[in-house]
C-alpha cells in the first residue's frame, strides 16, 4: 500500500499512541506490517496500538462510513460517497521518480462540493456529468482544505440517480489574496487584477482539439500567468475581479487556472497604470521560497558564492546543454561552442537562490568579455581562471537580479532577465535602519 494513501492512519495512530511512538516509528512499523508481513490494514493498526501501548478501542471500524460532502473533514479513511463529478482533467506528475498519469477535479452532492484526486486511473475513471458510488475513500487537507483520493482499496460505480448540485456552492470559504500569495494547490481563490496580456491558444484534451486562453494578469504585488478554460471575452488593460479561481505551478511557478465554476466581472481600473504594473516587482526571496517561485521578480541581495559551471564554458551547438569534453549527453561526441555563463547565488539576509547568467548579462556584469575570457583561457592554461577572476570581481557586491524564479528539488533558481551591480551607501543605510528602530521603541 502507498504511505500517501496511509496519511489519515498515520495521523489516527499518532492521536491513538499520544507520543508514545513518533511518526517515523509508525510509518516504519506500517510498512513492514503490510508490504513486508502482508497484513490487512486492521490488523497492522492493532498491533502497533498493541506493541506501543495505545488504546486500541478508540479506532474506528474498516467499515466505510457514508458521508455528505459536507461533513469531510479531512485526515478519514473508509469514506463512502454517492456524489456527482463536475470537473475532471488527467494531469501527468512525477511520483517517487517516476512519471504517472493521475485525474484530478471536482465533485459534489447536495450539500456542496469537494477536490478529487484518482491515483488509479488505470482501474476506474470519473466522467464529468456521472454520478458514482464510491466506498473506501480517503480524505486529506492541502492548504487547510479537505480533499478526497482514490487509492487502491477505493471501488467506484456508476450511479443511475441524478444529483442536483447547488449553483456555486463550496466546501470552504473563498480566499481573497494577492498574486505575490497564490500558491501550488489554492482553490477558490479571488483575485483583482489588470490583463497585461491575452491571447488564445490552441491545445489537444483527451484527443480533442481545444481552443484556451492564456495570458498574464498583474496587480500591484507582482504578476501571474493564467488559463481560461471557457470563453475570455477581456483584452489587455481591463481589470478585473476574478473569483473562484484555482492555482497549479509550472516548476514552482504559480499559474491561475480559470476553470467552468469561475466568476469573472470588470471592475473601475483603480489596480495602477499598465505601464508601472508591466515593471519587475521587488520581491524578497522569503517571500519566494514561500510561495514556491514568481514570473518576472526583482531581488535585491548580496552575490555569496560563484558557483561551479561559471565562467567560459562550452555548449552543445544542437541543444545548447552544456558539455564535458565536447560529449553532450544528448547528442554524443559534438563540436562545442564556447559561451560565457555565471552561476551566481544571492542573499538577501532572509533566504538565498542560484541566479543563472546568459552572456551579455555576465559580459555586463563582470566586466569580461567573450574575447577577454578567451585570452586569459589560452595565457594561464586555466580552463577555471575566468569564473576565478569573476569571483574575485563579484563576491560580497550588492546586486539586483530580475527575471523568472523557479523551484525543484535542488531549490530555488531565477533566469536571469536582467542583472546589475549596485553601490550601496552604507551610511545612507545605516542611518535608515537605526530610524526604523527608534521609531519602533
Amino acid at each position: 500500500m502507498d504511505m500517501e494513501e496511509l496519511t489519515p492512519t498515520i495521523e489516527e495512530l499518532k492521536r491513538v499512541l499520544e507520543g508514545k511512538a513518533d511518526e517515523d516509528t509508525i510509518v516504519r512499523e506500517l510498512d513492514t506490517y503490510i508490504n513486508v508481513y502482508r497484513s490487512t490494514l486492521e490488523a497492522a493498526k492493532r498491533g502497533i496500538v498493541r506493541k506501543y501501548g495505545g488504546e486500541e478501542l478508540e479506532f474506528v471500524s474498516g467499515d466505510g462510513v457514508k458521508k455528505k460532502v459536507e461533513r469531510i473533514e479531512g485526515n478519514e479513511q473508509n469514506v463512502d460517497l454517492t456524489v456527482k463529478v463536475l470537473h475532471a482533467e488527467k494531469r501527468e506528475i512525477t511520483a517517487r521518480g517516476e512519471p504517472k498519469t493521475i485525474l484530478t477535479g471536482i465533485i459534489g452532492d447536495d450539500t456542496g462540493t469537494i477536490p478529487f484526486t484518482s491515483w488509479e486511473t488505470d482501474r476506474f475513471n470519473l466522467e464529468k456529468g456521472g454520478t458514482y458510488n464510491i466506498r473506501s475513500a480517503y480524505a486529506k487537507t492541502w492548504n487547510d482544505r479537505p480533499q478526497i483520493n482514490l487509492g487502491k482499496r477505493t471501488e467506484v460505480e456508476a450511479d443511475a440517480s441524478e444529483i442536483e448540485v447547488p449553483q456555486r456552492v463550496i466546501s470552504y470559504s473563498a480566499k481573497e489574496v494577492k498574486l505575490s500569495e497564490l500558491m501550488d494547490g489554492m482553490g477558490n481563490v479571488n483575485v483583482t487584477a489588470k490583463v497585461l496580456s491575452v491571447g488564445p491558444k490552441d491545445i489537444t484534451v483527451r484527443g480533442e482539439p481545444k481552443t484556451i486562453f492564456t495570458g498574464t494578469l498583474a496587480d500591484e504585488s507582482g504578476k501571474v500567468e493564467f488559463s481560461s478554460w471557457g470563453e475570455f471575452p477581456h483584452e489587455e488593460g481591463e481589470a478585473l475581479r476574478i473569483e473562484n479561481a484555482y492555482v497549479r505551478a509550472f516548476r514552482g511557478i504559480p499559474q491561475l487556472n480559470l476553470g467552468e465554476r469561475v466568476s469573472i466581472t470588470r471592475v473601475d481600473d483603480d489596480i495602477g497604470e499598465l505601464e508601472d504594473l508591466e515593471s519587475s516587482t521587488p520581491r524578497s526571496i522569503g517571500e519566494l521560497e514561500e510561495v514556491g517561485g514568481g514570473l518576472d521578480v526583482l531581488v535585491r541581495g548580496t552575490i555569496v558564492d560563484i558557483r561551479n559551471g561559471s565562467g567560459l564554458i562550452r555548449r552543445c551547438p544542437e541543444c545548447r546543454r552544456s558539455v564535458l569534453n565536447d560529449e553532450c549527453i544528448t547528442h554524443g561526441r559534438v563540436e562545442a561552442q564556447q559561451d560565457l555563463r555565471i552561476k551566481a547565488v544571492i542573499d538577501d539576509g532572509g533566504g538565498a537562490l542560484t541566479c543563472i547568467v546568459n552572456r551579455e548579462l555576465s559580459e555586463a556584469l563582470s566586466g569580461i568579455s567573450m574575447g577577454e575570457a578567451q585570452r586569459m583561457t589560452e595565457e594561464h592554461h586555466d580552463p577555471d581562471v575566468v569564473a576565478k577572476e569573476m569571483e574575485r570581481r563579484l563576491l560580497a557586491r550588492a546586486a539586483e537580479m530580475r527575471g523568472n524564479v523557479v523551484s525543484d528539488e535542488y531549490g530555488m533558481m531565477m533566469i536571469a532577465q536582467d542583472a546589475k551591480v549596485v553601490d550601496v551607501d552604507v551610511r545612507a543605510d545605516a542611518k535608515r535602519l537605526l530610524d526604523e528602530l527608534e521609531a519602533m521603541l
